[in-house]
């Protein structure tokens, strides 16, 4: 299986249970892995039979600035539907880091994997 991936992306959202959280917009970094086969978009070296990872940057970036979520869980599963629906990836493995959720370490999170390979 092939994969496209996305590493380390930073995005701001409003997150969090908290009310104090509930006022700001916080850091969250992603890691998304994409089931796709790249022999025919690297046979033809069109952009258009590729998954556009700058495309799917785009609409992650967009997602999380419209996104009003109180847990991560919520955040991850409704991206990780929008994407599918959107790009047509029939499995996915989405990473979402909440950075200095827990002061002792370096992020929180969840990883969630959705369809087949």
């Amino acid at each position: 299986m092939d994969k496209v991936f996305i590493e380390g992306l930073e995005v701001d959202t409003l997150i969090g249970v908290f009310d104090w959280e509930r006022g700001i917009r916080q850091c969250l970094r992603l890691d998304l892995e994409c089931a796709w086969d790249v022999q025919a978009p690297a046979s033809a070296d069109e952009l258009s039979r590729a998954l556009d990872y700058a495309a799917l940057a785009a609409r992650i970036q967009a997602f999380a600035g419209e996104a009003r979520f109180l847990l991560v869980e919520t955040f991850a599963e409704r991206l990780a539907g929008a994407l599918m629906a959107e790009f047509g990836i029939p499995w996915l493995r989405l990473r979402v880091t909440k950075p200095g959720a827990v002061p002792a370490a370096a992020g929180v999170g969840v990883e969630i994997e959705r369809g087949c390979r």
